[in-house]
């Protein structure tokens, strides 16, 4: 699903399943994982820069795959591997930027969580709707309140609600705002300011900043693997299969 791209210092890595709205498997951690350790070995390589094909970022994980889940044992693993993938992005040492178009939704918007750089189109939509399938987002509630205050995150989460760019800039999840379809351009722009700078001296401010930032995470995949064995998982996912809206008790 991610396919690479270097060009001179910058790596870009495209989110390519544009007929699932770049909904992301249960494979897609271990690619994630496995972009990140080569990119984290190749010296040529000083920024990556994450982006969707298609009409979108990314609508987050593949619900259909939900469902697949096995007991306790293997929804436990699932969520480290997801979790996992992130947290490697978040330790890359070298700077990451998440140029975003159109919806970056549920993991699609976590993954711009752990994203050094935020550029969004104006046609970006950021939200966390997993509470609609019963569940939270594990990453969002981990590290969002890094970017955005209590009252955004709440609001997010509550209501699954998408913040407009804009709105997702003035919450602080967003660092720059450009029209329509500009978003890859300034991303250039960025990487290639980034890619003259030292990076040592990048990496170490990087991990400097990021201290304290592994709080949380095992607590996410066991609040989590222990949502999906609930009733309310079950109907969110059927619901969702269904096209219908969810009836929780």
């Amino acid at each position: 699903m991610l396919v690479k791209d270097v060009h001179g210092h910058v790596a870009w890595l495209r989110l390519d399943r544009p007929d699932k709205l770049n909904a992301m498997p249960r494979s897609f951690w271990g690619e994630l994982t496995g972009h990140m350790s080569a990119l984290a070995d190749d010296p040529e390589v000083r920024v990556v820069v994450f982006h969707g094909a298609g009409r979108c970022f990314s609508v987050g994980g593949d619900i259909e795959d939900f469902g697949n889940l096995g007991g306790v044992a293997d929804r436990r693993a699932y969520m480290r591997e997801a979790l996992g993938a992130y947290r490697v992005v978040e330790q890359l040492p070298k700077p990451t930027i998440a140029a975003v178009h159109g919806h970056a939704a549920g993991g699609g918007c976590e993954l711009t969580m752990v994203c050094d750089i935020v550029v969004a189109d104006e046609t970006a939509r950021f939200s966390t709707p997993e509470g609609s399938v019963g569940l939270v987002p594990g990453l969002g509630i981990v590290r969002g309140r890094a970017h955005a205050n209590l009252h955004w995150m709440k609001y997010l989460v509550m209501t699954g609600l998408p913040l407009g760019a804009g709105e997702a800039y003035q919450a602080g999840l967003v660092n720059r705002v450009v029209p329509e379809g500009q978003h890859l351009a300034e991303a250039e722009r960025l990487a290639e300011a980034i890619a003259q700078r030292s990076p040592l001296a990048l990496a170490v401010g990087k991990e400097v900043l990021n201290r304290g930032s592994a709080e949380g995470y095992d607590y996410a995949v066991e609040a989590i693997a222990l949502l999906q064995g609930a009733d309310d998982f079950a109907e969110g996912i059927a619901a969702f299969t269904q096209k219908r809206k969810p009836q929780f008790p």
